[in-house]
């Protein structure tokens, strides 16, 4: 019989009740040290006292009223945005996913009186843009897409890296190139700055749209508050989730004034996005991640972390391979599957996240300390030793 709750994930046999700080607490009382932080979204770990405290204010003033209504918290949180970033306007969404169906009607629609013709997006291989019809035909792998057909036209697919073959296929039908500064469900695989550079001159000269994807990689994950400034470009149309919200669901669309000029009244909605609650929180957790001493600690937390893992590969290179990444979005490249790496983390009481290409995603709240670091590098070394016994 098919359970109550509908069976689309192989979940680990763990109850977490209570989180603090970098820490799980699970149901029978074990802690465990959180690398996951909810795929990215807990910034600021569990339970931090600002996020409460938005929290319980808002909820004891006013929950949800419609975007038929002015919000006030949603306006505040969108002027931190414009001010922060390269955006002039804002449109709050519930989620990554739902920042993307709004990405690619924006662009579309950007080019639908001017140049109707405009409509094709391209995006690479090894791409994640969400769950929904217009993410999974953007990604366009078949883990993704197969059973879901037909699926949603006017994406094209180009081998990871590959601008050369982005740039020869541009044409009358192209309207935006979407991609991820650094794929995250793909196995954190970095574009490098010169590539974002190039982009950005490959749609300047060809005007059509740049849309960066940083669900995953933004709001100073990577130490900065988002990772396409390392490369000194923007975009014209941006995804931001998970981490924006702090684990309260939030999502957002930033976009110039002239690729969004053509949104207007009644070309687009949300029930929930950008409610007072959300808004709230949203803006504690901006005020925190965007002061520039917390992103220089996120830096140097993530340097001290790159230099143990460099360690804990060279005394497990039966284990290991590598790693890279960016600030404190780090990937493991295993030797061994990684899902039996994932396993044996959980033995060790430490939480971790797969990812493509036998790859094991480290993303720590951005307040993990320096001697958490230490016990998570620790616990990781644990974990490499158990399967080494193992196997023997």
């Amino acid at each position: 019989m098919i359970p109550a709750v509908l069976p689309t994930y192989n979940r680990a046999p763990l109850e977490f009740i209570k989180g603090e700080g970098s820490w799980l607490i699970e149901a029978d009382g074990r802690r465990f040290l959180d690398l996951g932080a909810g795929i990215a979204v807990n910034a600021l770990g569990h339970a931090h006292p600002a996020l409460v405290a938005a929290l319980t204010e808002q909820a004891g003033a006013l929950w949800h009223v419609s975007n038929l209504y002015r919000i006030p918290q949603q306006e505040a949180l969108a002027r931190k945005l414009v001010d922060l970033t390269f955006a002039d306007t804002v449109f709050f969404t519930n989620s990554g996913t739902e920042s993307c169906e709004l990405a690619v009607k924006m662009a579309r629609k950007h080019f639908a009186e001017t140049d109707p013709a405009r409509s094709v997006i391209f995006t690479f291989e090894g791409a994640f843009h969400g769950r929904s019809s217009a993410g999974i035909a953007a990604a366009g792998s078949p883990k993704m897409t197969e059973g879901f057909g037909p699926l949603l036209p006017g994406f094209a697919h180009f081998p990871w890296g590959d601008i050369d073959a982005m740039e020869a296929a541009i044409d009358e039908t192209t309207a935006a190139i979407l991609v991820e500064p650094i794929q995250g469900e793909g196995g954190i695989r970095p574009l490098p700055e010169a590539d974002l550079k190039r982009l950005r001159a490959l749609c300047d000269s060809h005007g059509i749209l740049l849309i960066l994807d940083e669900v995953q990689c933004g709001m100073g994950r990577t130490g900065r508050l988002f990772a396409h400034e390392w490369a000194g470009i923007t975009p014209d149309i941006m995804m931001v989730a998970k981490g924006i919200g702090g684990g309260f669901p939030l999502g957002a669309v930033l976009a110039t004034e002239s690729a969004a000029a053509q949104m207007t009244a009644g070309t687009h909605g949300s029930t929930y996005g950008g409610n007072p609650l959300a808004c709230a929180v949203g803006c504690a957790v901006i005020d925190h991640v965007a002061d520039p001493a917390f992103l220089d600690a996120v830096n140097r937390k993530a340097g001290l972390l790159r230099q143990k893992l460099e360690g804990l590969i060279a005394a497990h290179p039966d284990v290991f391979d590598g790693v890279r990444g960016s600030g404190l979005m780090l990937g493991l490249t295993c030797r061994l599957p990684n899902t039996d790496v994932l396993a044996a983390g959980y033995d060790a009481e430490l939480i971790t996240v797969p990812a493509a290409g036998n790859v094991l995603r480290l993303l720590p709240p951005l307040t993990i300390s320096e001697d958490e670091i230490a016990e998570a590098v620790t616990r990781l070394d644990r974990a490499a030793t158990n399967l080494r016994a193992t196997a023997a």
